[in-house]
């Protein structure tokens, strides 16, 4: 009798188990590049278990920039991504259907490197030189924009295809004379390029628009709304308490990637939390998206750079899946 009542439970737990893994709900990622410190939220809420308790099996994918994962979201090709506002705002306008859902970086990561030696000291000095990037980084959209606010032609400069690995062994040969980067990985280029580096960072240049978002397939949302509802709240938790106690979810970013090294990651973190905090993250809610910077970002990216099909900005953004509660706390 004991034996049967134990074979029972043992199956009754089964049972449950394997309802438990029929009821998760897959939920595929893409990343705006490769994993590093300013994903780390992501996979500390992953190894916690947070995304799974609210049903959700997130897959999460390495991406190849940012206008590559607007691409794949604004086509239906995975739900969800991460990628620079600006650049959303522009493919908006050319038929990818995406809304953004949470934001991450409250000013812009954008920044340009370059050697002091080379004689460049600053953007009006880009004309006729080469800058180098990935095809298709977020940086390259956005250039327009950033040139004419400096009052230089954006065809002035020549752009050359090189890896993001080869950035830096690229500046120091002189195969290119600038290139781009986002802040968060700023140490490497300091440790790399010590007193010879020359840095200038978008938003002490003019242009401050909000950067890398969390976007997600209209057609998408309005069919899945509960559950863009819990993985939006699951990861504003998320990076709340990364910004709380950063080495936990480092730790968990580092063990889900092999290949990165902790203290490299937690000072990649510590800088992305610089970007996380303006006003609004922190008096209204972390990951907020205010209404009248964005039609300003919009405004600037139509004067700048062009909106193909004109939209209302309204449709490209929403707070509505925000915790009011959880607020930026630095």
């Amino acid at each position: 009798m004991i034996k049967r009542l134990v074979f029972g439970a043992a199956l009754a737990t089964a049972g449950l188990m394997s309802f438990s893994a029929h009821a998760l709900e897959r939920l595929d990622f893409v990343l705006n590049w490769v994993p590093g410190g300013d994903h780390a939220p992501y996979y500390y809420a992953k190894k916690m278990g947070w995304y799974e308790k609210a049903g959700i099996d997130l897959n999460l994918e390495p991406g190849k920039g940012s206008a590559m994962a607007t691409q794949r979201v604004g086509a239906g090709v995975t739900p969800i991504g991460l990628a620079d506002m600006a650049g959303v705002l522009v493919a908006k306008g050319k038929g990818a259907d995406t809304v953004a859902v949470y934001n991450v970086y409250a000013n812009s990561p954008q920044g340009m490197y370059w050697l002091k030696s080379s004689g460049i000291k600053g953007v009006k000095d880009f004309p006729g030189k080469k800058i180098g990037n990935p095809a298709a980084d977020g940086a390259r959209v956005m250039w327009p924009a950033l040139a004419k606010a400096n009052g230089i032609d954006p065809k002035s400069v020549t752009w050359v295809n090189i890896d993001a690995n080869a950035k830096l062994a690229a500046l120091k040969s002189k195969t290119i004379d600038v290139t781009t980067s986002f802040y968060n990985i700023h140490h490497i280029f300091q440790r790399e390029l010590g007193d010879d580096m020359g840095f200038l960072a978008w938003k002490d240049a003019g242009l401050n628009p909000y950067g890398n978002s969390i976007i997600v397939n209209a057609k998408f949302l309005a069919e899945n709304k509960p559950l863009v509802d819990k993985f939006v709240k699951v990861t504003q938790r998320a990076f709340a308490a990364c910004v709380k106690d950063p080495k936990p979810c480092v730790q968990a970013l580092v063990d889900a990637n092999g290949a990165l090294k902790f203290d490299n990651e937690l000072d990649n973190w510590m800088l992305v939390e610089q970007l996380m905090s303006d006003k609004y993250s922190r008096e209204v809610a972390l990951g907020y998206f205010d209404p009248t910077r964005m039609q300003n970002d919009y405004d600037l990216v139509k004067e700048y750079i062009g909106i193909d099909k004109p939209f209302d900005v309204k449709s490209v953004y929403t707070n509505e899946f925000l915790d009011r509660s959880i607020k930026m706390t630095k």
